[in-house]
């Protein structure tokens, strides 16, 4: 516990706890071992049916989107370069890492976790040979049924995750548009999911600013860093679980303009995409305040 709260190197905790740093790092070993196993299922279990409208709910409450169930983003773990690795942790940030692939909640809560995947990997082909991606193209989530969007009549719109750029378009993944000839109506689409998508990039400080061995490089083997950065996951939920979640007002903080790729999606999710944009533009769908946000 005191190397994932605090970063600490092996030779410091060797002098510590006057332990070789072997014996250290094997402790952390097993430790997380130990903890992934009690807590896994206790707070990062699949939602139900049930779990998921809830989460569409609180979504909801906090003025991001309605029927959003959670946000998805990988994040870049700093590693030691594993013997003969060659560069296939070496990432575009020019460094060695893993890949944690994310997708959180309103209550910054993790729902679903991957670790593991080479830092050249992209987040789209993370996500493509993940579990969740897995079970969300099959349709195994267990999300619930498409529900008419609050204030309007017609037609019952999917639940769904939203995600950046680097993830294609689908049924139950919203993604921004292009950035090149955007109308007022795919700004302010933008802008939204832009604010509902914040969640996990905030979830992944409050993470890191936890469990601060984040901090810095892991000098553990690979499969030990792999196993600490998922016991971090579970402690992080098990702590916002406990602790409670008090949510600070930032609806009126200026998000500055993102530039987008292109990911080739499907044209359901496409049509899915442009029935929010207008329902966003509509006096049932809109915000107050959005137009003075996508104009400052």
């Amino acid at each position: 516990f005191r190397y994932l709260a605090t970063g600490q190197s092996l030779a410091s905790l060797h002098y510590s706890f006057l332990i070789g740093k072997s014996t250290a790092s094997l402790i952390i070993r097993e430790t997380c071992v130990a903890l992934w196993d009690v807590l896994e299922s206790a707070v990062m279990s699949q939602p139900t049916t049930a779990e998921w409208m809830d989460i569409g709910k609180w979504q909801v409450c906090i003025n991001t989107s309605a029927n959003c169930v959670g946000a998805i983003d990988g994040k870049h773990i700093r590693v030691l370069k594993p013997i003969r690795s060659g560069s296939r942790f070496y990432n575009y940030k020019k460094y060695f890492s893993v890949v944690l692939l994310a997708v959180s909640d309103a209550n910054y809560c993790f729902r679903y976790i991957d670790v593991g995947a080479y830092g050249s990997s992209s987040d789209s082909a993370v996500f493509a040979h993940s579990l969740f991606g897995r079970l969300l193209s099959s349709n195994s989530l267990e999300l619930p049924a498409p529900q008419i969007l609050p204030g309007t009549t017609y037609p019952a719109m999917p639940y769904v995750f939203v995600a950046d750029e680097a993830f294609a378009l689908g049924g139950n993944m919203m993604r921004p548009f292009s950035s090149r000839g955007l109308t007022t109506e795919r700004r302010l689409f933008n802008y939204r999911l832009t604010r509902a998508r914040r969640v996990v990039e905030c979830a992944f400080g409050v993470l890191a600013n936890k469990w601060r061995f984040l901090h810095a490089p892991i000098p553990l083997k690979i499969d030990t860093a792999i196993k600490a950065v998922k016991v971090a996951c579970v402690l992080h939920n098990f702590v916002r679980q406990r602790d409670g979640f008090h949510f600070e007002d930032t609806l009126s903080h200026t998000l500055g303009p993102t530039q987008f790729t292109v990911v080739r999606g499907t044209a359901h999710g496409a049509h899915v995409r442009d029935h929010f944009a207008r329902y966003f533009m509509s006096p049932e769908g809109e915000l107050l305040w959005q137009m003075e946000a996508i104009e400052m």
